[in-house]
């Protein structure tokens, strides 16, 4: 898969953008959450105007995976007070990292992983977290593959099903 690239998303890319969202956030979890929880996620999470919002936002960054100019996976990451549950100077959150189902093991979450962590050295980030869904144990395995250890949890609400995150942290610095 070497053919695989990775560019930043622009506001001009948000239907792109939202059909990516939708399709890999359904397709990796669909099967163990209700569809009406599903449905109203996918709805509130991606529309066209909360994706904007982020999209124009400085302190959010979003990638795209592409082969062959389509797109099978993509990155959001977090500074300053963009992110989610921290709110460090020093850190960089990953808040997204999805990829098509048909390439999963196929090593492009990695390289959007390292997109993360090449734009993490460039801000000078001390180290870089993450939120991940307990039950998701292939993120969890990657995740700490690529060095993240458990720091905390949260609660993440899926529709009306409240579900706790695992979060993780790498640090970059002393």
């Amino acid at each position: 898969m070497s053919n695989i690239f990775i560019k930043k998303a622009t506001l001009s890319d948000v239907e792109k953008l939202q059909a990516i969202s939708k399709q890999t956030f359904y397709e990796a979890f669909a099967t163990v959450n209700t569809e009406e929880n599903m449905l109203k996620y996918l709805e509130e999470s991606f529309s066209v105007e909360k994706l904007t919002t982020e999209l124009s936002d400085t302190n959010s960054e979003f990638y795209f995976a592409s082969l062959s100019h389509t797109i099978i996976g993509y990155l959001k990451l977090n500074t300053g007070s963009s992110q989610t549950d921290i709110k460090d100077e020093n850190a960089l959150e990953i808040e997204r990292i999805y990829v098509l189902q048909e390439f999963l093991g196929k090593k492009v979450g990695q390289l959007l992983y390292q997109k993360a962590t090449e734009v993490a050295k460039e801000k000078k980030a001390h180290y870089v977290w993450l939120g991940v869904w307990e039950e998701n144990a292939r993120a969890i395995n990657f995740y700490r593959k690529n060095g993240f250890a458990k720091f905390d949890n949260h609660i993440f609400m899926l529709g009306d099903d409240k579900q706790r995150d695992i979060l993780m942290r790498l640090k970059l610095k002393d």
